[in-house]
């Protein structure tokens, strides 16, 4: 039975609409919409018709219809709500959209008068209307009373969501507005995934099986600004948000900050939901954030008996119906197929390792070992697998859920044994002998290597151990040797006076001020939490503890007694970047040492990404991780999110990291990363650096309203020429004014959303030390739906 991975990307499909006439906004008693017409909102943002789904997947032209609303101004056709998805529509030509006798908004066969879709509302009015509103919400009300509502396509959303339309639950009436996903790319029946809003306790959405309590994923509660696991809400430049939960009705709301942006939230049929935001230029949609990030959140996404991971494969491979299916086994299991006593089985187990077990596991708690748990699954012939680490547990369904893992083992440190037949085992046990044949050739000619080998590992003990000697309880001489000191707990205890003078803290740690014998001062970082400071212990040691560079910070030495973990680094009198910038008690930096500062990290990521023998991305620059030593040189620091990139390889895909506001799109759409997202991190630092404020604070100064979000206001002042109003107030204008539009640019070009377009942090060297051009650079594309335009600055 193979075992097969996939993983799902969001796919647009490929929509066609049939010619139309001249569009009105209204049907009335009596009017008629053929399959050829279309309404249109009064302000041209929408239209409703009727349109025909396909994909340039298919193998075969669809001919089913579909009654729906989309954009009506863009070449990529995307539904936003869709009244027929469960009744599809054969011949366009003998239908019709109108109004029935008894009021609802119907779809009639033109031929036999039968209803194929209905309203269905409780009628109050003696005439009604449906009206496509400009904020793309369909209502069918009293033309004489615009306040009296029947129906409408806000209370009935599909699987997407405009801004302006409420999610939630009325407790009057019971309705649910809820998210459900399509069936497939080409079938926009409800699929299996449905995003609710639950209202037990303060309120938060349940990604969940629709019709099933499974939950494989939520939102985190209300907290009266947004939603706990769900932070980057707070940043507030694109939508504001309205949650309302009383005793008549609990719903969320969010309402977009400028109306010209044309964006929708999907769910997809991988189970995750995505916000979509189009973009002129590029005459596509673009993904602002996705959740759950990873796609191996979502339950069951692969199907049965499979493993689901993050490498990236088409969805061609697996065509266009419904992926549920996951696998099937290629001989069926010898218990299910005889008529023998229960202990004639000739089913066998292949252990998997690396992986999280599934779901849905039954415990036996009388079974007190490892073969009687085996036992114990082979007798029950619907038994299909087995782990057995502290108690015994046994799957009786399909196996759903299964994760690649980062290690060697589970999650548990347990072992999946799956149930197989004879005939797989057998085929399996083959294929290890032929590999075991090609291993014994090869083991003849390795004894010499081995002999050679085996001298080596004596003799590099030997000066392993000559070293530690002199490493233990001995660091009053840290400066003498290129290597990095292994330091004894109770000696750092010492140097630090007992952890007594705090330099600042983080989420993996505090960081401490400590004296060496010979009055070197160091900065010592103790890491909380045995598996987080196991993590960023083995990342900073294994980059910044193998590497040098005037502008990276040095790793002096490290501690690893027990489950202690502790890095210790040259001290850095000027503390951090952040301290400058952000805070009134520090001294204010000058523009000449801002502009080093700025060159001083560009050098010190360029050597990162093209000097060591494998490319490390930092992941998380912002000012609070660049240092400042006596002379204010900068020194990037903080290594424990950084990621190996060997030469052979152009990307990675790796887990979110990193801090909100300095993020890279990448991160939030879930691809693979290039050391480009640090290009990203640092051109947001550079507003900074210009602006001595964070980029998503708000407040006003003297040089005008503050209150926007900065990247936007540096694009509206590199095309007015008026660099100088984005300078920080304590510059007191002592700037070089050529200088400060370089970076600006820079800055702008760092921050494009492809990319493609940004540049090296080699070419930023270049260009910061007046070697290289600058062009005006375009508006990045996320700037451009949030201003409204789609013009260059």
């Amino acid at each position: 039975m193979p075992l097969v991975s996939i993983i799902f990307v969001f796919l647009l499909p490929t929509l066609h609409t049939p010619a139309c006439s001249a569009a009105r906004s209204a049907i009335s008693a009596h009017e008629v919409l053929t399959g050829s017409e279309k309404l249109v909102s009064r302000n041209g943002k929408f239209a409703l018709g009727f349109f025909q789904q396909g994909s340039e997947y298919s193998q075969q032209t669809p001919s089913h219809w579909y009654l729906g609303i989309w954009f009506d101004k863009i070449p990529k056709l995307t539904p936003l709500w869709v009244a027929n998805r469960e009744s599809p529509i054969i011949n366009l030509e003998m239908l019709e959209l109108t109004i029935s006798d008894d009021g609802n908004l119907v779809i009639l066969n033109q031929a036999t008068k039968l209803t194929i879709w209905s309203t269905h509302a409780n009628i109050t009015a003696k005439n009604t209307t449906v009206v496509l509103l400009d904020n793309g919400n369909l209502i069918l009300g009293d033309p004489s009373n615009s306040s009296d509502i029947m129906w409408q396509s806000f209370d009935y959303p599909t699987d997407g969501l405009l801004p302006g339309a409420k999610q939630g639950l009325d407790k009057v009436t019971g309705l649910n507005r809820r998210l459900i996903s399509k069936k497939s790319l080409i079938d926009p029946a409800p699929g299996r995934y449905c995003v609710e809003l639950d209202t037990t306790g303060p309120g938060q959405f349940l990604y969940k099986l629709c019709n099933s309590s499974i939950v494989y994923w939520s939102s985190g509660e209300w907290n009266g600004h947004y939603f706990n696991s769900l932070p980057e809400m707070s940043g507030g430049n694109l939508f504001k948000f309205e949650f309302v939960n009383n005793n008549k009705e609990a719903y969320f709301r969010k309402y977009l900050v400028d109306d010209r942006l044309r964006t929708t939230s999907v769910l997809d049929i991988s189970g995750q939901e995505k916000q979509l935001i189009w973009v002129d230029s590029s005459q596509d949609w673009m993904t602002v954030f996705t959740q759950p990030r990873d796609r191996c959140d979502v339950y069951a996404t692969c199907g049965p008996f499979t493993i689901c991971n993050n490498n990236t494969i088409s969805p061609k491979d697996w065509g266009l119906e419904d992926r549920s299916g996951g696998c099937i086994r290629n001989t069926p299991l010898d218990c299910g197929t005889r008529n023998q006593s229960r202990n004639a089985t000739t089913d066998k187990f292949y252990s998997m390792t690396g992986i999280t077990l599934p779901a849905m596991s039954i415990v036996i708690e009388a079974v007190g070992s490892i073969d009687r748990c085996a036992r114990a699954c082979l007798d029950n012939c619907s038994c299909i697998a087995y782990s057995y680490g502290t108690r015994c547990s046994l799957w009786y369904d399909e196996l759903l859920n299964i994760k690649n893992g980062n290690t060697g083992s589970t999650s548990d440190g347990e072992v999946l044994y799956l149930r197989i037949s004879a005939k797989d085992a057998e085929s399996w046990r083959n294929k290890k002998r032929a590999k075991k044949e090609v291993i014994g050739a090869i083991t003849a000619g390795g004894v010499v290597a081995l002999g050679l080998l085996s001298a080596f590992v004596i003799w590099f003990l030997l000066i392993w151990r000559s070293k530690k000697t002199q490493a233990t309880g001995m660091y009053n001489n840290v400066q003498g040797g290129n290597g990095i000191v292994a330091f004894r707990y109770i000696d750092l205890e010492h140097a630090t006076k007992k952890f007594s003078e705090k330099l600042g803290g983080g989420s993996f740690g505090s960081v401490f001020k400590g004296l060496l014998t010979d009055s070197t001062a160091i900065a010592v970082k103790r890491l909380d939490g045995v598996r987080q400071g196991e993590k960023e212990f083995r990342a900073e040691v294994s980059s910044i503890g193998i590497i040098q560079h005037i502008n990276l910070v040095k790793l002096i030495g490290f501690c690893c007694e027990g489950d202690r973990r502790l890095l210790v680094y040259e001290y850095m009198p000027n503390l951090s970047l952040d301290a400058h910038l952000f805070h009134s008690n520090t001294a204010v930096l000058n523009w000449k040492v801002r502009y080093q500062i700025a060159l001083g990290v560009a050098r010190g990521l360029a050597y990162l990404h093209e000097s060591c023998r494998d490319c490390i991305i930092h992941c998380d620059i912002k000012p609070q991780n660049i240092l400042l030593d006596t002379s204010f040189v900068p020194k990037v620091a903080d290594f424990g999110l950084a990621k190996f990139l060997g030469r052979d390889f152009s990307r990675a895909l790796t887990t979110f990291r990193g801090t909100i506001g300095y993020l890279a799109p990448e991160w939030i759409s879930g691809v693979a990363i290039t050391p480009k997202v640090d290009v990203y991190s640092y051109g947001m630092m550079l507003l900074e650096i210009v602006s001595g404020r964070n980029n998503t604070g708000k407040g006003n100064n003297s040089n005008g309203d503050h209150s926007a979000y900065f990247p936007v206001q540096v694009a509206s002042k590199l095309i007015e020429g008026d660099v100088s109003s984005l300078l920080d107030d304590k510059l007191l204008g002592d700037v070089e004014i050529h200088e400060a539009e370089r970076v600006c640019k820079v800055a702008c070009w760092c921050i494009q959303d492809e990319e493609s377009n940004r540049p090296t942090m080699g070419e930023v060297v270049q260009i910061l030390e007046g070697l290289l051009e600058l062009e005006v650079p375009p508006m990045p594309r996320l700037l451009q739906a949030i201003v409204g335009t789609s013009k260059r600055y």
